[in-house]
């Protein structure tokens, strides 16, 4: 029998309980909250109805108040979505630089700058980020010397070419029903007195950048509105209220339909000349932060270290929940600021919502552990798609629909 959590949140839990032959996948038992659930009927579906008791859980969980809400998310949010290019994880996009480059020249490439890291059948572990760090330690001091009749193999080339990849396959085009639009709807039905809701994506994508125009949001992203659109860290300290409404009341009176959007790994709408980022479509070379062990040493630099500030500035607000989504815990500069928020602000929540709940890995294990014992981090077993479908929907914050009169006025003459 194999044991896995879908939810965990202190002494609260839903599990399953299942037979891991090849051919048998049915959930044999489910306990809640550690005891065993008794079925009237053995022929219920037990999967559904732990799948049920988890959503209700988080949903229970969601409906608690936060004054600041901000959102995390990674591959996990982008994965099988878009038009044309779908998201991909970064295995995916080691076997888009092998149709690339080819096999012969990925595994020439991957003994030149000595990436030896293989499965028990003898293949390569398809880890980009770690090959692309190894590649660009080598390309200063590495030469290739290839035997008769084989080319020479540039390691700069080679690398600009695994990053044209990562760009091409990481410009994705909004599909219909995305879970984006739906999501943002969602979690920005708040209170106007409480703050913007803060989105922060390491992903190179524009999704969220798109599902906000499609729905007419006001996308505060760190960019002048006037076109030519260039970052300031400044722009990220503006907000719009209407002034109508404003000089009636003497006070502010926030519009709806805003967020924030903090994008720490880059984007591929970002360009920079000279010392200026501009925010254009078609960038040929983008500021992005690839994938590579460097990665964290480049988070100091403009505009990233604008967004690792911001990041870090939000966690340590009162009462604020953070929602981690389709995130691996792998890059250290963002867990060393999860981790600094739970060891020091009392107040704060966190949520993370992948497709399983990891309990192996090195660097996501701490917070397994640390799910089953404090009320305030739950981990979710859900994928995006379902997660911003059972994302609770606080009607009572929904200021258009308060706003509308609706008059009867079905009424007789004769009455």
């Amino acid at each position: 029998m194999k044991r896995n959590f879908i939810y965990i949140n202190g002494k609260k839990s839903v599990l399953i309980e299942f037979s891991d032959a090849a051919d048998d996948k049915k959930v044999t038992d489910v306990y809640i909250d550690d005891i065993k659930y008794k079925f009237q009927d053995e022929n219920d579906n037990k999967l559904d109805y732990a799948i049920a008791a988890k959503r209700k859980m988080y949903e229970q969980f969601l409906n608690n108040q936060f004054e600041n809400l901000t959102i995390l998310t990674g591959a996990g949010s982008s994965i099988g979505i878009g038009k044309t290019n779908k998201g991909r994880l970064l295995s995916q996009l080691w076997d888009d630089v092998e149709n690339d480059i080819t096999e012969k020249i990925l595994k020439r490439l991957c003994v030149l700058v000595k990436y030896n890291d293989k499965d028990k059948k003898g293949e390569y572990i398809k880890n980009l980020e770690k090959l692309l760090s190894l590649a660009n330690i080598a390309k200063d001091y590495v030469e290739d010397i290839p035997v008769e009749g084989e080319a020479k193999i540039e390691i700069d080339a080679i690398i600009k070419i695994i990053e044209k990849t990562i760009r091409v396959k990481c410009t994705l085009e909004l599909p219909e029903g995305s879970p984006h639009q739906e999501f943002l709807e969602k979690i920005t039905k708040r209170k106007v007195t409480n703050p913007r809701v803060k989105i922060f994506t390491l992903n190179y994508d524009t999704l969220f950048e798109q599902a906000g125009r499609k729905s007419n949001y006001t996308i505060i992203d760190g960019f002048s509105f006037s076109i030519p659109r260039t970052f300031s860290g400044r722009n990220f300290d503006n907000d719009i209220v209407s002034r109508n409404s404003s000089r009636v009341k003497e006070e502010d009176n926030f519009i709806q339909k805003v967020f924030h959007l903090y994008k720490p790994h880059g984007s591929i709408d970002w360009e920079k000349e000279n010392d200026t980022i501009y925010q254009r479509e078609g960038v040929l070379n983008p500021l992005m932060i690839f994938p590579k062990d460097s990665k964290y040493e480049s988070s100091y630099e403009q505009p990233y270290f604008e967004m690792m500030s911001r990041f870090q500035q939000n966690l340590r607000n009162e009462n604020v929940l953070l929602i981690c989504i389709g995130f691996s815990f792998s890059d250290k500069h963002i867990v060393t600021a999860i981790i600094e928020a739970l060891e020091q602000n009392p107040s704060f929540q966190l949520i993370v919502v992948n497709k399983g709940i990891d309990d192996f890995s090195a660097h996501f294990k701490p917070f397994y552990e640390a799910a089953k014992k404090y009320n305030n981090i739950a981990l979710i077993d859900e994928e995006f798609i379902d997660f911003a479908k059972y994302y609770p929907n606080l009607k009572s914050y929904n200021q258009e629909d308060s706003k509308k009169i609706i008059i009867n006025n079905n009424i007789s003459i004769d009455e």
